[in-house]
């Protein structure tokens, strides 16, 4: 057998194992309920984890102490026989197990026997988050670590946890299973987050750690293995854009129930989540090859300057010059390396002679940068998309009117945030239709003028065609706040009917 090939990264295996230590403690931890019953901490603890987890894909940060013993009371159903209070003191005992009240890190201490030697691990669990000085309140969240452990728990390393992700959502998208595939996106969120963690703490790493050839390739080949895999995932995630596009269009076509409709805004807000974390991992997959040039050629080149401070000129050169005779060739061959190249600037009348190039300023051709785009195009795409986002709201305010000719601004808002359409209302979209419709009104359904502003509601028309001959919109005297961002005047927006030409 060979010794080394089972001893080899004998201490990351510990510090995968030793993740477990808070739970085995809080196993051992003694405590029964008001019954007598023995507390299952162990299981609690590991309820703890999910808990914040579950609030880190739902992007929650204020998750303490408080809430946590709320979650222990709406998922006890009567298995623990306590009072409020008795839930807020095992949620603090369990927090304190997994972040220490001195604000140490939990540590291990074991053998080595790769190196031979007793060495101690520290690891973290929850770290602290926001918080709340009125209220005296300590948020937490869980730490790279910690998410470790929770991936653990399913049986994969985390280092693949996005690439299978991408896998099951797929699956999820061919299967039509849309309402998961939206937890999934958000699981993605939260490892493309730990990736940067993961490459910032590399970079860190390099600045401080690099002393040596041998930890520079190390830490080359950590980087190009990270930089690989990132390729592979920003490929993965080019194909379920174009696959969620598709299946978008494919529903497109067939909405006859509700249903239907619903599947088709799920794989609307799927598209746009996909397409914020693919954004997001691509800025990441930047940020590798940033880091694979520049923070690898700076730490290459503080490899050379350590090895220029700890050489003694005094000694090494100018000593062995004047203590002992050399050859001029010698001498010369000594001291080539810490002389300047030669250099020499020339030119030569001849250049007077040459063929001159004459242009006329104006007429220069300029030079396109590498994927240039004209404003006339950029201004285009942004014509399209806007006409389809005007084309949204107003099959929303459809929905609001019913059978009816006439509703408000206010109406609208109240009907999206009652129906989860939340999304609508944090984009400036919604209110450019307002604003610029009210500008218009009264619109003519039949009539489309050849200028910007009359084309943006091309969709908006061809949904009202057989519908009504005008609409009209008016302001009513009422702010409407519609969140902490946005607040607009409440407006009447009113259909005049269609009627047969007299």
């Amino acid at each position: 057998m060979d010794l080394k090939g089972i001893t080899e990264n004998y201490r990351e295996r510990i510090q995968r194992i030793a993740l477990f230590d808070p739970l085995f403690k809080l196993e051992n931890k003694k405590g029964k309920d008001n019954n007598g019953d023995p507390i299952d901490y162990f299981s609690l603890g590991l309820l703890t984890l999910l808990f914040f987890f579950e609030n880190m894909l739902m992007r929650n940060k204020k998750t303490g102490v408080k809430e946590l013993a709320e979650f222990f009371k709406e998922i006890n159903k009567d298995e623990i026989h306590v009072d409020n209070d008795g839930f807020e003191k095992i949620a603090r005992s369990i927090i304190e197990i997994f972040r220490p009240l001195s604000g140490k890190r939990n540590s291990r201490i074991f053998y080595n026997w790769e190196t031979r030697k007793e060495e101690i691990i520290q690891y973290s669990i929850l770290k602290a988050d926001k918080s709340n000085t009125k209220m005296n309140t300590q948020y937490y969240t869980l730490d790279e670590q910690g998410l470790e452990l929770i991936f653990a728990t399913k049986e994969y390393f985390s280092d693949f946890q996005l690439s299978i992700n991408q896998l099951i959502l797929r699956k999820q998208l061919e299967k039509g299973e849309f309402v998961g595939a939206l937890r999934q996106i958000n699981e993605m969120r939260i490892d493309v987050k730990t990736l940067q963690d993961r490459i910032m703490k590399i970079k860190h790493e390099i600045q401080r750690n690099i002393i040596s050839d041998e930890t520079y390739e190390r830490y080359k080949m950590i980087i190009e293995d990270v930089n690989i895999r990132l390729s592979r995932e920003n490929e993965e995630f080019e194909e379920l854009q174009a696959f969620a596009r598709e299946t978008k269009e494919k529903l497109g076509y067939e909405l006859s129930n509700d249903k239907e409709i619903k599947a088709y805004e799920l794989i609307i807000e799927i598209e746009r989540e996909l397409g914020e974390v693919h954004d997001e991992h691509r800025n990441l997959f930047k940020e590798s090859i940033i880091l694979k040039t520049n923070a690898l050629q700076a730490a290459q080149e503080s490899l050379y300057y350590v090895g220029i401070d700890s050489f003694n000129f005094e000694q090494e050169i100018v000593s062995r010059l004047m203590s002992s005779p050399l050859p001029v060739q010698s001498s010369r061959l000594l001291i080539e390396p810490f002389l300047h190249l030669e250099r020499k600037v020339i030119w030569s009348p001849f250049m007077v002679f040459s063929s001159q190039m004459i242009e006329i300023e104006d007429k220069k051709k300029k030079v396109k940068e590498f994927l240039y785009i004209s404003d006339e195009t950029k201004n285009r795409v942004d014509l399209e998309i806007q006409r389809k986002n005007f084309k949204s709201v107003m099959e929303i305010i459809l929905k609001v009117l019913g059978d009816k000719q006439e509703t408000t601004l206010e109406e609208v808002v109240f009907y999206i945030k009652e129906n989860g359409y939340e999304y609508y209302l944090n984009n400036r979209s919604f209110y450019d239709f307002w604003i610029v419709l009210h500008h218009r009104s009264p619109l003519k359904i039949e009539i489309i003028e050849e200028d910007v502003n009359e084309h943006l509601f091309d969709e908006v028309i061809s949904l009202l065609k057989n519908k009504a001959d005008i609409l009209s919109v008016v302001e009513i005297n009422k702010i409407v706040n519609v969140n902490e961002r946005y607040s607009i005047k409440n407006m009447k927006l009113r259909l005049e009917a269609k009627t047969s030409d007299i």
